[in-house]
């Protein structure tokens, strides 16, 4: 072969590369949201349809196995992922975390204290609720313990929900777009997410009401959970998401946060520290590295 025909031969066998290349950049979004979607409804549904208290058999069967919707679409992406041999996102953070787990106890701590003080804000602005903790000592008295409590508390919700949301989606939607706009299209998706629950029988949600200030209050509070769990995850991966959406949930439950005043003062606060959050954090557009298969790295999700 003559020189001018190796060149044009190298020539072509890099266009070829460079214009296979995008179908391999990493996706699963689409995915993710169909099994996720597809599952939780499936699984609630059933729980709808018995009418029962999600505490009671075998209602809490497809209850517990509905909230593990977004972990069936983090599962599902990884195995597509692996058999493709796909890279890990770029913007996935690894599991092992190292010294970035030092911040795992402050985001927690801040979390819980967004609720105490939004209802603290209510009650003193606003003339809603005192503080309490009576039906909180009675809710863990019910769970058996502090310990069973606060177990049952990290697996409903934090466990089952994290690695899928922040674990799976959150890095892809940041591949193409702003903290800002990735959580609270994400905070969007888990709001919508939470809808069947006001349907079950016995849950927080169905006390509510869809139709009421404090089911208005409660979808729109996600929004802001969202930009808090997305923030954490990206300073200590999704041990860090976890811990913030236990915090948040298990203050409010032992609060027992309700009413529509005491929503509003905690939806206020976790806005504002939020988006406070956010402008502190520099963007960067290059993103976090990326781990490719062969390489000796552990995610989340991925």
């Amino acid at each position: 072969m003559f020189p001018g025909m190796i060149t044009i031969a190298a020539r072509e066998r890099n266009e070829r590369v460079t214009t296979a290349s995008p179908a391999r950049r990493p996706g699963g979004l689409g995915l993710f949201w169909a099994v996720t979607f597809t599952t939780t409804l499936a699984f609630w549904s059933v729980a709808i349809a018995l009418g029962q208290p999600p505490t009671s058999f075998p209602t809490v069967v497809f209850y517990l196995l509905g909230g593990f919707g977004p972990m069936y679409g983090a599962i599902a992406v990884r195995v597509r992922r692996a058999r493709r041999g796909e890279p890990v996102p770029a913007r996935t953070m690894r599991l092992r975390q190292g010294v970035r787990l030092l911040w795992v106890l402050p985001l927690l701590a801040l979390a819980a204290a967004t609720v105490v003080a939004g209802a603290l804000l209510a009650n003193l602005l606003l003339d809603g609720p005192a503080l309490s903790l009576t039906e909180g000592r009675e809710l863990v008295a019910t769970a058996g313990g502090a310990v069973p409590f606060l177990v049952s508390m990290l697996i409903a919700g934090p466990l089952a929900e994290e690695p899928g949301w922040r674990g799976t989606a959150y890095p892809r939607l940041r591949a193409s777009m702003s903290r800002v706009r990735a959580g609270l299209l994400l905070g969007g998706a888990w709001a919508v997410w939470h809808l069947p629950l006001f349907f079950i029988a016995g849950t927080v949600q169905a006390e509510f009401g869809l139709i009421s200030w404090s089911g208005l209050l409660f979808t729109l509070s996600v929004l802001p959970m969202a930009l808090l769990t997305g923030y954490a995850y990206e300073r200590a991966g999704v041990v860090a998401s976890i811990a913030v959406h236990l915090a948040v949930n298990t203050t409010m439950a032992l609060l027992t946060v309700k009413s529509p005043l005491t929503m509003a003062g905690v939806l206020a606060v976790q806005t504002v520290a939020a988006l406070a959050l956010l402008a502190t954090q520099r963007e960067r557009s290059t993103g976090l590295p990326t781990y490719p298969d062969d390489q000796p790295h552990r995610v989340a999700a991925g």
